[in-house]
């Protein structure tokens, strides 16, 4: 099978509606008629039901009807690219922007961004946490020149709607049900599994400037910048109680 008949192998695959691919033969030499319709459907339930698994809140925001409808437009946009179906679904977050149904609905890219960093998160590799004694012994000075690595589990999601908030909503029992104001989360995996955790305001500013390797003084100018009574107690003590933060380097 050539590259031209792959690519039309696989829309025909993909899209119901497709005609089936001129000379597809089942094993007995004959046209693939039936067969190639139950093979079919059989790959885009398969698709559509890893991405109900990868994007449960998503599914139970839209209904199960829109959902179907939702990732049948979103398998035949965008294909599997890989094997490893654990991470099928990374375009969603921009669809769900673009999608007519769901364009209006403005917090649906943000939860899927924040469904997204739980995925990832859960697959990232480990790294052993520093003490909260080692970070507390480091003199401020010498801190505040120092940079902090944070787990590779770690995820920030920065949003302009109360995603948090929406995401426990859907997903906890007896949650409150959300206002609209922004928030700001971070993905960290203490244990086995990852947990979104609200950050204090600032936080998330504080966070990407020790991401992009600025120093402790640096991310600290960033969060107050951003927010004047950032309070960067409660933000340590959340990553610290997470496990997020894995070692303090030398002062740059």
């Amino acid at each position: 099978m050539n590259a031209i008949d792959q690519t039309e192998f696989r829309a025909a695959l993909l899209d119901p509606e497709a005609e089936k691919p001129a000379g597809l033969k089942d094993g007995h030499g004959r046209a693939a008629g039936r067969r190639f319709d139950v093979y079919r459907n059989n790959v885009a339930v398969s698709l559509a039901e890893a991405l109900e698994t990868a994007f449960p809140t998503i599914a139970k925001l839209v209904g199960a009807s829109n959902f179907k409808t939702l990732a049948a437009t979103f398998l035949r946009a965008h294909p599997p690219s890989s094997p490893l179906m654990m991470f099928y679904g990374k375009e969603m977050p921009a669809f769900l922007a673009t999608f007519p149904p769901t364009r209006p609905i403005g917090y649906l890219p943000d939860v899927a961004r924040l469904e997204l960093a739980l995925r990832e998160s859960y697959h990232a590799a480990d790294a052993r946490p520093i003490d909260a004694i080692a970070l507390q012994a480091v003199p401020p000075d010498q801190l505040m020149a120092s940079t902090l690595t944070l787990a590779p589990s770690l995820r920030v999601i920065s949003s302009s709607w109360p995603v948090h908030s929406i995401w426990r909503f859907n997903t906890e029992t007896g949650a409150p049900k959300p206002t609209m104001h922004a928030e700001d989360v971070a993905v960290m995996r203490a244990d086995m599994d990852p947990e979104p955790v609200l950050l204090p305001k600032g936080g998330a500013a504080f966070l990407a400037a020790l991401l992009n390797g600025d120093d402790f003084g640096t991310a600290l100018e960033a969060a107050t910048t951003a927010v004047p009574d950032f309070d960067l107690t409660a933000l340590l003590g959340l990553l610290l109680g997470h496990g997020a933060i894995t070692a303090i380097g030398d002062p740059i």
